[in-house]
């Protein structure tokens, strides 16, 4: 991924990390074990970066790719 692909690359550090591995807890649905951070799940709603699909957080294919 280049840096003009990187969704996160305007944000802080420690927000692209948490925003990063919310996506992964979203891949691997682990979201069923522990709540996802409702603040991370709109900004990464709002980036295009995740759906809701039968009331369940789904990556998209641009989320796919945001995650390395």
């Amino acid at each position: 991924m280049t840096d003009e692909s990187d969704p996160f690359r305007d944000l802080e550090l420690q927000e692209a990390i948490d925003l990063r591995w919310t996506l992964r807890d979203i891949r691997a649905k682990r979201w069923k074990l522990s709540p996802i951070d409702a603040a991370h799940l709109e900004k990464l709603k709002s980036m295009g970066l995740v759906e809701i699909r039968n009331d369940d957080p789904v990556l998209t294919n641009a989320g796919i790719d945001a995650i390395p």
